[in-house]
């Protein structure tokens, strides 16, 4: 390491046998400036290599199709480099790579300052893409290597805020840079600049892990290089051959047949396969595609409609440079908010929709027009980083660090797909650059409907729906009732699409809403499963139902239990109500019941159970300091043989027995509640009473008796339950449970019930009854 280095470092050994850099907890700023300002130049060259597009023409004598020429052979060229340079990081370590890139760079640069023929200068530039790509996707892949996953997302925030200022300040001064300088000029800076890169990293850049060799890694890259690159020629030359051309459709082939390769080792390596697929890489690599297809758009549509308005090229220049700053601003947003890559997508696409279709609408006079273009620019910029920085965060963070480079590769290669996708028409092909007219309307409808199906494919396709639904519902009326003249003016579209924007963010918020919902009623389910054990339909000699109801919607418990055990003394229930409500009052039902399930087992006599319970929460009144604590409970026990129940009440509700003939209160002396610490000194004694084959014994606690209607009268009970008479436990429970919510508009507390009846032979336990919330 150089004496210099500002990173210490250790090296081990990783789990795949691969030699590991451990770079500190936290990389210092000036490593992430270096990287940032190297990686800026993959953004700043072409910028000013379109800038210096007319003076090459003048100095040279270059051709527009050397100069497409040199378009297409870059975009491949710096796919090969992409990938080739990120998977040497990953084998030889990213700072030798980088300064090596650099190098090139460097080299690539200062050669072509120096040319003087046209194919010369072609090969030169096509040496500086690569170059470029080569640095730009090292200095990506450091990120994740120097950065903890949890932190990963803020420092992609700023990378990719630096980013896109630098494309702001670039688009901006570009031509006066070119003008003032030359382009000999500028890249001797490019080369002087690529010599300071150099030291910069060897003082202060650290050495990364180094993965070990991977021969199917490779051949599965190699797949996705070739896709990649043949993909990007073939749409480059599909606008100026034809698509039926046998070259064309051989590059497609060729596509299918390496994507096909890549895919068919990948699954025979599933370790790659599930690395990949930890944050959904296809959603990340959407999310490229937009970026380069709207990049193009917009540098194509927006001088054109400012100069239709009445503006001037450098007004142009400006409304295509706000893009940047509409992605600086969501960089910044996503980078200090906690944005799921689904909801930059969901909120970030139909925005940038919304953004290329009031392009439509532009207005004319000079500083309208370049005010309009200016704004949706923006919010184009806007909508489109904002799903695309949680998605590379995402990606980026997922991924071991052996395999780094080689996929960090994916996202920017997924940009150049993006822009040669845009240019794969006609008028708007570098084979045809400025020879074919340019039908703004059209190409701004195409990007609206890329832009649209990814929004389906990867957001919410419910918001996408809303934003376009609505939008056009809202048109077409205005164009029945008020006619296409009025439907096509500028203020109408506005207000169209923004109509579309408040119900896309409406559904939005409302699909929140239901997912908190749902994930609360889940957390609710969990817990009452946690604390109360569903009751099972049979257990022992009795046939069982179950009720639990709690006062507080969500909650899923309140401070009423009811618990069934079979035991070697028989079956036994437990009915009871704690003092107090909230948290507390769950603590307490989980002691109790806890106490009571181990206990049932242990102890024979159905008093010196209840005696226990009440010791255990006299422990836990003391261990909380509370002196008012206490619980009302009902003890069941039944034998395995006999038609006679033990019940121990503890201060609740009688028990009901219900028949056909009658509904009769069961008379069980009550006692004091649990918690008052007296049981202890005189065991109390169960009761005795006979169950009649025909009547259901009724367990409840006061949430039922208690419940008011609106004139403050309580539900009768005993009365209601006429109308069940005779019916089985699991018919009596649900009448309940319909009857008390049609006697009374609001439950002010917690409801358990529990019905029983003897079973005249053993039958095998069945399913359990359902204690679900409602």
């Amino acid at each position: 390491m150089a004496s210099g280095m500002v990173v210490e470092r250790a090296e081990q050994r990783g789990p795949d046998g691969a030699r590991r850099a451990v770079a500190a907890d936290r990389a210092p700023g000036p490593v992430y400036a270096v990287l940032a300002a190297l990686a800026a130049v993959y953004v700043v060259g072409p910028v000013l290599r379109a800038a210096a597009r007319p003076t090459l023409v003048s100095d040279l004598g270059i051709g527009r199709e050397s100069l497409a020429a040199s378009e297409v052979l870059g975009a491949v060229g710096g796919i090969v480099a992409l990938f080739v340079t990120g998977r040497a990081g990953d084998r030889l370590g990213r700072r030798r790579v980088l300064i090596w890139s650099l190098a090139a760079f460097g080299a690539g640069s200062l050669f072509v300052a120096c040319v003087a023929q046209p194919a010369v200068y072609v090969a030169g530039r096509v040496l500086v893409t690569m170059a470029a790509s080569a640095v730009f996707v090292t200095c990506l892949a450091y990120l994740p290597s120097l950065s903890l996953p949890g932190r990963l997302r803020r420092i992609i925030g700023t990378w990719l805020a630096v980013m896109s200022l630098t494309f702001f300040a670039a688009v901006n001064a570009a031509a006066s840079i070119v003008s003032a300088l030359g382009w000999r000029t500028v890249s001797l800076l490019f080369a002087a600049f690529a010599v300071a890169g150099v030291l910069a990293v060897r003082r202060i850049v650290p050495e990364t892990p180094v993965a070990g060799a991977s021969t199917c890694l490779d051949v599965v890259f190699s797949g996705c290089l070739g896709a990649a690159a043949l993909l990007t020629a073939g749409l480059h030359l599909a606008p100026a051959r034809g698509w039926t051309d046998p070259l064309v459709l051989a590059l497609l082939g060729a596509t299918a047949a390496a994507a096909a390769l890549g895919l068919l080792c990948s699954r025979r390596r599933r370790r790659i396969a599930t690395a990949g697929s930890l944050r959904q890489p296809g959603t990340a690599l959407a999310a490229g595609v937009v970026v380069g297809f709207t990049q193009i758009v917009v540098a194509l549509t927006l001088p054109a409609l400012v100069i239709a308005g009445g503006g001037t090229p450098t007004q142009g220049v400006l409304a295509v440079s706000a893009f940047g700053l509409g992605g600086a601003a969501a960089c910044l947003l996503a980078r200090r908010t906690l944005f799921t890559p689904l909801t930059g997508c969901s909120l970030g696409l139909p925005l940038a929709a919304v953004g290329l279709a009031l392009l439509h609408g532009v207005p004319m006079g000079a500083g309208a027009a370049t005010l309009m273009c200016c704004a949706m620019s923006a919010l184009i910029g806007f909508g489109v980083m904002l799903a695309q920085a949680p998605q590379m965060a995402g990606f980026l963070a997922a991924l071991p660090h052996s395999r780094l480079g080689a996929f960090s590769a994916l996202h920017p290669t997924a940009v150049i797909l993006g822009t040669a996708a845009a240019q794969a028409m006609p008028a708007t092909s570098v084979l045809h650059a400025g020879t074919l007219p340019l039908d703004t309307g059209e190409l701004l409808w195409v990007a609206v409907a890329v832009v649209a199906v990814a929004a389906l494919a990867v957001g919410r396709p419910a918001v996408a729906a809303a934003v376009a639904g609505v939008a056009a519902l809202e048109y077409l009326l205005i164009r029945g009732f008020a006619g296409p003249q009025v439907a096509q003016r500028p203020g109408t579209v506005v207000t169209v699409l923004a109509l579309g924007t408040l119900a896309g963010v409406l559904t939005f918020l409302r699909r929140q809403q239901t997912e908190r919902h749902t994930r609360t009623q889940q957390a609710a389910g969990a817990l009452q499963h946690a604390v109360l054990h569903p009751i099972p339909a049979r257990l022992g000699r009795l046939r069982l139902a179950g009720l639990y109801r709690p006062a507080t919607a969500g909650t899923g418990i309140g401070g009423d239990f009811l618990e069934a055990v079979d035991t070697p003394y028989g079956t036994r229930i437990l009915v009871g109500d704690v003092r107090g409500k909230g948290m507390q009052a769950v603590q307490t039902v989980t002691d109790v019941l806890g106490a009571f399930r181990s206990q049932a087992h242990e102890v024979a006599d159905l008093g010196e159970l209840a005696a226990r319970l009440d010791r255990q929460l006299v422990r836990a009144a003391a261990a909380r300091g509370d002196e008012e604590l206490f619980a009302t409970a009902l003890l069941f026990q039944h034998g395995p043989d006999g038609d006679t129940v033990d019940l121990v009440n503890c201060g609740h509700l009688a028990p009901l027995a219900v028949s056909a003939r009658s509904v009769r209160e069961i008379a069980v002396p009550a006692l004091l509640p649990l918690g008052f610490g007296v049981l202890g000194d005189d065991r109390p004694r169960p009761d005795t009473v006979r169950l009649a084959p025909d009547e259901t014994l009724l367990l409840h606690t006061d949430g039922l008796s208690e419940a008011r209607n609106s004139s403050g009268e309580f539900y009768p009970l005993a009365q209601r339950l006429e109308g069940a008479a005779g019916a089985e436990p699991g018919a009596l429970v649900s009448h309940l449970d319909r009857d008390v919510h049609d006697w009374t508009h609001h439950l002010a507390d917690d409801i358990a019930v529990l019905a029983l009846t003897r079973e005249t032979a053993t039958v095998p336990r069945g399913r359990d009854a359902d204690l679900s919330p409602v």
